[in-house]
């Protein structure tokens, strides 16, 4: 798959994770804006009562890039996204193996979301067994100075009006993924097909695709490698 460019994720999606592992070299993303309402402080999980997003505040003001981006303690929210956790995979085949190494990021404290994302990501690719070759991105890369689709000109226009309509974009061998992972409106992705896999609450609501890396790794334990 060559270089993928990633942003960075809470507990990101499977998806975010196959190309983690699949790419030969990734760059995430450190000088972008901050950005609501996506998988950078957002996970998304299964329920008895069905998708449940769990969220990271941060604090407001300061610096807009997602590098000085901080954590904020508001909502006690470290506690309830981990009884969160227990509730909905405390039954699930390996809740228990894994969660010694799950629950420190509960317990501990992070100042910025950057750094508290790599450090999930790390523990997460140590779990699983994949051993990607990650970097941070040094500056800024614009997607209008983007000029081709990764799969071919024909895949998407390219006119500076719906630049931000690109799902998987190309400058020299970099394939962009930062606009294309998120959990509203997701882009289009040709590689990425969900195959169903054991869910706890499969039997109620149906197999539920591209949830939180934590869904695939509590159910499918060490075959989750075999899944990405």
């Amino acid at each position: 798959m060559g270089t993928v460019l990633l942003s960075t994720t809470y507990f990101g999606p499977v998806q975010w994770y196959q190309k983690l592992h699949r790419a030969e070299d990734v760059q995430i993303e450190r000088w972008e804006s901050f950005q609501k309402q996506t998988y950078r402080n957002r996970c998304l999980i299964a329920t008895t009562q069905g998708i449940q997003a769990l969220t990271v505040p941060t604090e407001r003001g300061g610096s807009p890039l997602i590098k000085d981006t901080r954590i904020s303690d508001h909502g006690n929210w470290r506690h309830l996204h981990w009884n969160a956790l227990q509730s909905a995979y405390g039954e699930s085949p390996f809740f228990e193996y894994y969660q010694d190494d799950i629950r420190p990021f509960f317990e501990q404290r992070w100042d910025y979301l950057l750094d508290f994302n790599e450090a999930i990501r790390t523990k997460i690719c140590e779990l699983i067994d994949i051993q990607p070759r990650v970097v941070p991105t040094e500056n800024f890369l614009c997607p209008a100075e983007i000029k081709e689709s990764a799969f071919g000109t024909g895949y998407a226009q390219k006119s500076e009006a719906n630049i931000s309509q690109i799902s998987f974009i190309s400058a020299g061998q970099n394939i962009d993924f930062r606009s294309a992972i998120r959990p509203k409106n997701p882009q289009p992705d040709p590689d990425f097909e969900p195959k169903p896999y054991y869910q706890v609450y499969q039997q109620k609501h149906g197999f539920l695709p591209n949830l939180s890396i934590l869904d695939l790794l509590f159910n499918m334990g060490p075959e989750s490698i075999l899944y990405l």
